[in-house]
């Protein structure tokens, strides 16, 4: 990526900061689903239960069904994990840039 001047790098990785952000709002809001999806799964007595795969609902037992939320819960932690350390490197970045052009009054 050729940058021609500070503003416009500067401008790019705020866009590629509000990016990360908006990933990072959505895999909390995933991770909020199934919680409350897994509190369900707890007050349910049945051995199976039914889970959407497409179009179609498929009977599952209910301990398969918990371990792949968890499982899905704890993939979706760890990519947040890695946005904030890419929104750290970002708004660090965008700092010196700030730094950069106040020196320079722009």
């Amino acid at each position: 990526m050729v940058v021609e001047s500070a503003e416009e790098e500067y401008f790019l990785l705020e866009q590629q900061l509000r990016n990360v952000l908006l990933q990072k709002e959505a895999l909390k809001l995933q991770i909020s689903e199934i919680e409350a999806a897994l509190n369900e799964l707890s007050q349910y007595k049945e051995e199976n239960t039914y889970k959407v795969v497409g179009n179609v609902m498929v009977k599952k037992r209910k301990e398969e069904v918990e371990k792949e939320l968890k499982e899905m819960k704890e993939d979706m932690q760890i990519k947040i994990v890695s946005l904030e350390n890419i929104e750290k490197d970002l708004v660090e970045k965008i700092r010196k840039i700030e730094e950069r052009l106040k020196e320079r009054g722009g």
